[in-house]
């Protein structure tokens, strides 16, 4: 009986090391992903296994040793797996005991799963690893959870997690709504600082000038236009999405009736500046809230939150365009979170200076330092006002203001307000100027600067920090360095260094349409239509770089002037692509029988920037400008492109050894699947 308790006591103690030795795996695992865009994701699983050990493949042969299992839980769920999964080179041997080909790893072994992610609400993918791990003839089982972290596409393109156990779904979705919040508040702030936007501003303070001098009246009012903007804002982009459509939004910023009326608004506000009126509410709108005192104020405030909004949409941010088209795709609750969290942190820096006006309108209306600034702001709504004015003109190609003649108006404002500044001008509410202070010194040095920088502009000089404010550089008749260019091409084409490269080229590729009146920033070769620029880019086994750009695009303009101006970026386009820029808001009427009806939204499409807009939304699910996209030509023919995108698509951003690295990764992954 002793040899009995004693051999139970020995093979439990036994038992108790062997599961000892199982909880000590030796394989350390690694989870990461990178975004290949559109919602598709490459998963990477590796594992660092100790000497001595080894693992066996995931296609390990029937009747050979335990293969390795990888499982997803989302699967049908809201992911797609796009392919089979990959391995690294495993060690080959036949085994003497499996009577069987096996594939096994050392040191290191690597997983590789592309998959798709099919509802957005999706924040991390989770599953489960099934292996074995074997030494001398030991082998033990191991089973290993995961939860790999999905970033947005448009801002991360790889992170790297530990392992961890799969999150419920409540808190994976909670989580990914607030990442979309936060992000689309970034957004926002940035949104402040654009040209289309931050206009605004002065006229936010000029009206809350005129509001009550109670100062308790006058913040609640700033708090009710705050809460306008984000109440107007989330609810005009559902509208807008659900109702008529992602393509209002260009309609809204490059038709000319919109246009014209936010121009003609812009001059009645510096009008009013210049002591020409006082804007008041209709007289209708003043008696009907004659019972109520502080009705017309609030009503006011509202309209102009209503104003803000209307023309803060002419400078589409990329997240808007996001929320938007997935508003209109049947999501809810993201698109309200996202234009919520949007329109707060556009709303914040017009509630905080809409605070302070309340202490100005305690001052004389008329006269002294309050008006000279009342003027100034006159002077800087006149020239914003013409870029409205220059947005319908390039899109409906009147050729009313051509580079040149923007920038000539633009010095005769700031001129004049120079002139103002310094006493020379007055205006009926003025009070006299007996001497010029040292802070109004400097406003007019500051002023007189700026003429003397525009002045080049008139020549062909790029005036960089003006890129998404001024007519594309194109337009200007007298451009001394496409002057140059030019005749250095005429130069070189004549002689023998260049015939090759510029024979093969007008062999292959068709003269490109609608050159007459569209062109591509810095004299670059190019086409406007994309069935032209794929036929191009397959005669001549180059990849696409495909601009979705705009006539009102002011940030498309800034990353040509700016970006695309960097030698590098200008190279690469020139030998290593073939570039197409498809204008969405061009309103030239195509010949008849190209119009079609879109498989997207059901409506018509006549004109050649609807049908690029609906071009860029159906096959790239993205309505924002500007939206560079690198395609293999080699595949540009089949009805979906996006498994031919060779690197995650780029919007706005001004930082140029990315897009060079965007450009040498489009590249490498060009050559890369061609050698395939």
């Amino acid at each position: 009986m002793k040899k009995g308790l004693l051999a139970f006591l020995l093979t439990f103690v036994l038992g108790i090391f062997s599961v000892s030795a199982q909880v000590e795996d030796p394989t350390q695992w690694s989870f990461s992903q990178k975004s290949l865009g559109d919602n598709v994701y490459e998963l990477v699983l590796k594992a660092s296994i100790q000497p001595g050990w080894h693992i066996y493949s995931m296609y390990t042969p029937e009747g050979g040793p335990m293969a390795t299992t990888l499982s997803f839980d989302q699967v049908g769920k809201g992911i797609e797996l796009l392919e089979n999964a990959t391995e690294n080179e495993p060690k080959k041997e036949f085994d003497e005991i499996f009577k069987v080909d096996v594939w096994s790893f050392e040191r290191e072994y690597v997983i590789t799963q592309k998959i798709k992610v099919l509802d957005p609400s999706v924040a991390a993918v989770t599953g489960e690893l099934a292996y074995q791990t074997c030494q001398e003839g030991q082998c033990v089982q191991f089973d290993q959870t995961f939860s790999i972290q999905i970033a947005d596409q448009q801002k991360s393109q790889s992170a790297t997690v530990e392992a961890a156990a799969p999150a419920e779904d409540n808190a994976t979705k909670d989580d990914s709504l607030w990442l979309f919040f936060w992000g689309a508040f970034v957004a926002g702030l940035a949104a402040v600082v654009m040209p289309c936007v931050f206009p605004m501003i002065p006229m936010t303070v000029s009206f809350f000038m005129h509001g009550d001098t109670n100062k308790a009246k006058a913040k609640a009012k700033a708090l009710f236009f705050s809460f306008s903007i984000i109440a107007i804002y989330t609810a005009l982009g559902l509208i807008i999405s659900m109702l008529l459509g992602p393509d209002f939004i260009n309609w809204l910023s490059t038709n000319w009736i919109p246009n014209l009326f936010f121009f003609i608004i812009f001059m009645i506000f510096a009008a009013s500046f210049f002591g020409a009126f006082e804007i008041v509410l209709p007289s209708w709108i003043v008696n009907k809230s004659d019972a109520q005192a502080d009705k017309g104020g609030y009503i006011g405030a509202f309209f102009m939150a209503f104003t803000l909004v209307l023309v803060s949409f002419s400078c589409t941010a990329p997240i808007v365009g996001t929320v938007l088209v997935e508003a209109a795709r049947g999501s809810v609750l993201r698109p309200i979170i996202g234009m919520l969290g949007f329109s707060i942190a556009v709303a914040l820096p017009f509630g905080f200076f809409a605070f302070f006006p309340s202490k100005l309108s305690s001052l004389p209306k008329s006269g002294g330092w309050l008006n000279s600034v009342k003027v100034v702001l006159g002077f800087i709504e006149v020239a914003l006002g013409f870029k409205f004015l220059m947005v319908a003109d390039q899109t409906y190609h009147w050729g009313l203001l051509d580079r040149e003649v923007y920038i000539a108006i633009w010095i005769a404002i700031f001129t004049l307000q120079g002139l103002y500044l310094m006493g020379k001008i007055k205006f009926a509410h003025d009070s006299e100027l007996k001497y010029i202070g040292v802070t109004r010194l400097m406003f007019i040095i500051a002023t007189f600067t700026f003429v003397v920088y525009l002045i080049p502009g008139m020549f062909g000089a790029p005036l960089k920090a003006l890129a998404g404010y001024l007519p594309p550089q194109e337009t200007i008749d007298f451009d001394i360095n496409r002057i140059v260019r030019e005749n250095v091409k005429q130069i070189s084409v004549s002689g023998v260094a260049t015939t090759g490269q510029t024979a093969q080229r007008s062999e292959a590729c068709e003269a490109p349409k609608y050159a007459d009146f569209l062109h591509l920033a810095h004299g670059l070769d190019g086409y406007f239509d994309y069935e032209q620029a794929l036929k191009c880019a397959q005669a001549q086994n180059k990849p696409l770089f495909i601009d979705f750009t705009g006539h009102g695009c002011v940030n498309c303009r800034e990353m040509e002037q700016t970006v695309w101006a960097d030698p590098r970026v200008l190279e690469m386009l020139k030998n290593d692509y073939v570039v197409v820029a498809l204008y969405v808001d061009d309103k030239t009427t195509l010949p008849e029988e190209e119009w079609y009806v879109s498989e997207y939204d059901g409506k018509k499409k006549k004109t050649l920037g609807k049908k690029n807009a609906d071009f860029q939304i159906k096959k790239f699910d993205s309505n924002a400008q500007p939206n560079y996209i690198l395609l293999d030509s080699r595949g540009g023919n089949d009805d979906d492109l996006r498994p031919h995108i060779l690197a995650p698509a780029r919007g706005h951003n001004l930082d140029k050894d990315a897009f060079v690295e965007f450009l040498k990764q489009g590249l490498e992954e060009y050559k890369k699947r061609g050698n395939k």
